[in-house]
């Protein structure tokens, strides 16, 4: 959203700091064994000749996989990692490796570390333990998402670290279809690295290799085995400059390096649905027409608990919205969120009842859930994946980073996302989502393809707006005393909805903090409230005070200030396209009102000079500002409302020119003159400074 871009630049990163400084290691949902980051870790050097500059440099990535007819798969990485520093040891103090206890198991045959006058060291077994993910430590049911951890002991810098890791797969949910992708490092920091491919021979198998990283050897196994095929890359990047070329764009990302797939997209999308349909027989196995029609028909199981707890939260409301809304309240704030990777468990379902029960669910879960309570009022829900928006990508349930909720009023249809606990009704992620991928088991009858890709327009529940009001204080001795309030609906409210529901509340003064610095403040935040994140029904609310000494030095004449309100960043023109490349429309974003209005009290005896207002209209944004000065009192506030969400490419100019006014308006600020003091500098008093407006609760 183009509302303050450092705002929200800071709000995303408060959000990642706090959000994710618990999460760990994300679980492998796919038929291949999981790639961690103790694998191959992500740490950029400046170049790849720099290694005393990095923290450690992988010597060798070995990673050899061989996949069956069946599904089942082994993965064995054989890894050589040379500690440069105190933070390298300290980052390989300890390396995890996440696996699904119910299809997968880790074998650790090796860890062993080598220092530099030349004696050895290998690690006990006792340095190894197995424990649930630390997502699911309170959530019994999904304790099959483990972490195997090594406490690496005796590691210095000069040290090198050598460790072997082999991980088997077996009877995954989603077998006999598996998938795998591979992209090689370009960071510089493995210098050499292997990677193998032991493939069946199977003609449902697509695989698409990057050609700018074709495999060095292609070969049948030497024990004459016609049905299998061996792919083996290998690159050494010490001691030369040669870059890998970059690989292409796959829906908008980096695609990979290797990918292949004994799935198609639409097989792909009635196996998920199937996933999330406890007790339903899979089509596949459907040996008569009558059967496929039953299977097909099957509606999903309403128990005796369901149906009771349905017409409990949907007894008091009269439409079919309201039923909605009330099971989607409960789902998302009564049942808590078990914070997985989308596919953490193979996507294999929980019945309803058992999530109601134990009042906890990861994403897909709250779905099977949600639709289960639906279908006890005669109602419906489907799902889709987000994430990835790529017909033409090798098919892979990978790809996808979230499951939605479609649920419909009459010709009305909603987006739901109760994973989210503080969303809205209605409120879904900001993240880009061009497309999605429907679940639907029915098209497995379907004659054409392509059906599982559908278009997708984010819509918000209601008009988006924001409002923040600033009421100030100047004293005598220049400082400044302020109270900031929010009040929102949109974007912004779901991100600081998140932010403070993730958030513990001595941490708020931070967040406060950081909201302070992006509307330009350089104080200290004394206090911070905020509204109850559950309270969805009503505009998010947050409110902070802040104390700046030394705002003015009055000995300046003339003291010029700033009108203490929020910048309004507009989004800036997009870079000038290739030779012969079409120009982009400037995009804007959702629709958005925002309206900010400041009150500053000033010392007796000051002069003000307010700068002139501003107006500015055209049919995909307004803008207007105001400036007034009366007695001691000074009041600003701006305006904008964008209107629609992009503006035409050949209107760039026009564009460009409503954009140099908002700025020029926002360049402007406050003269301020008053006679020297008589006495020593004081702060105003109540005869001296109007006491600022009451500021509604949150």
């Amino acid at each position: 959203m183009r509302l303050h871009l450092t705002f929200r630049s800071l709000l995303h990163s408060l959000a990642v700091s706090f959000l994710l400084a618990s999460v760990i290691p994300s679980a492998s949902p796919a038929q291949q064994a999981s790639q961690k980051p103790s694998e191959k870790p992500t740490a950029k050097p400046s170049s790849p000749t720099e290694k005393s500059e990095n923290p450690y440099q992988i010597e060798l990535l070995e990673t050899r996989y061989r996949f069956e007819a069946n599904g089942d798969s082994r993965k064995e990485v054989h890894t050589r990692v040379h500690i440069n520093n105190e933070l390298g040891v300290r980052q390989f103090a300890r390396v995890n490796f996440d696996y699904n206890r119910s299809f997968q198991s880790i074998e650790i045959p090796l860890v062993h570390i080598t220092h530099p006058g030349g004696g050895t060291a290998d690690i006990l077994p006792s340095a190894i333990t197995d424990n649930p993910n630390p997502a699911v430590v309170n959530a019994p049911a999904y304790q099959d998402v483990r972490v195997k951890s090594v406490r690496i002991l005796g590691l210095a810098p000069g040290d090198i670290l050598e460790y072997r890791i082999i991980t088997t797969t077996t009877h995954h949910p989603l077998a006999p279809d598996f998938w795998l992708d591979h992209s090689f490092d370009r960071s510089g920091i493995v210098s050499h690295e292997i990677f193998e491919l032991d493939l069946p021979a199977l003609p449902q198998l697509q695989i698409r290799i990057n050609p700018s990283t074709p495999a060095h050897s292609q070969e049948k196994p030497s024990d004459g085995n016609s049905a299998r095929s061996i792919y083996r890359w290998e690159r050494a990047t010490a001691n030369t400059t040669e870059e890998l070329p970059a690989p292409a764009k796959e829906s908008g990302e980096t695609a990979p390096d290797v990918a292949f797939s004994t799935a198609a997209w639409e097989t792909l999308s009635v196996r998920l649905d199937e996933a999330l349909l406890p007790d339903a027989k899979p089509l596949e196995n459907v040996r008569t027409y009558q059967e496929s029609v039953e299977e097909l028909s099957r509606k999903r199981t309403v128990t005796p608990e369901i149906a009771s707890k349905a017409l409990e939260l949907t007894k008091a409301a009269a439409t079919s919205r309201g039923r909605l809304e009330a099971i989607y309240d409960f789902v998302s704030q009564k049942i808590r969120t078990i914070d997985l990777p989308l596919g953490a468990t193979g996507f294999k379902a929980r019945p309803a009842k058992e999530a109601l029960a134990t009042g906890y669910a990861t994403q897909e879960d709250k779905f099977v859930l949600f639709a289960a309570l639906a279908t006890a009022v005669k109602l419906s829900a489907g799902a889709a994946l987000t994430g990835y928006c790529d017909a033409r990508g090798v098919p892979r349930s990978t790809v996808f980073k979230h499951l939605l909720i479609s649920g419909r009023d009459g010709d009305t249809s909603f987006w739901l996302d109760p994973s989210l606990e503080v969303a809205p009704f209605g409120m879904i992620s900001s993240l880009p989502h061009k497309c999605i991928f429907v679940l639907n088991r029915k098209f497995f009858a379907m004659n054409s393809t392509g059906h599982e890709w559908q278009p997708f327009e984010r819509r918000l529940p209601s008009a988006a707006h924001q409002k923040v009001q600033v009421d100030a204080a100047l004293a005598n001795d220049g400082n400044l005393n302020a109270k900031v309030h929010y009040s929102m609906r949109g974007d912004n409210e779901l991100l600081l909805r998140l932010t403070f529901h993730k958030s513990p509340k001595e941490k708020w003064k931070d967040l406060a903090q950081l909201l302070s610095l992006s509307d330009g403040f350089r104080g200290q935040v004394t206090s911070v409230t905020a509204a109850d994140p559950y309270a969805t029904k009503e505009p998010f609310t947050v409110e902070y005070e802040i104390t700046q000494p030394k705002f003015v030095d009055w000995s300046k004449k003339p003291v010029h200030i700033p009108a203490l309100l929020p910048q309004l960043g507009l989004p800036d023109l997009p870079a000038k396209p290739a030779s012969g490349a079409a120009l982009s429309p400037i995009e804007l974003g959702t629709p958005l009102e925002v309206e900010t209005h400041m009150t500053l009290h000033l010392p007796t005896g000051t002069t003000v000079a307010p700068p002139t207002g501003t107006s500015v209209v055209r049919d995909y944004a307004t803008f207007a500002s105001q400036y007034s000065a009366k007695g001691q009192t000074v009041s600003a506030s701006r305006h904008i409302n964008f209107l629609q969400r992009q503006v035409p490419a050949d209107r760039a100019a026009d564009y460009y020119a409503f954009l140099r006014a908002v700025q020029n308006d926002q360049a402007q600020g406050f003269t301020l003159d008053r006679a020297s003091l008589t006495g020593p500098a004081a702060k105003p008093t109540a005869s001296s400074v109007a006491a600022p407006p009451p500021t509604p609760k949150p």
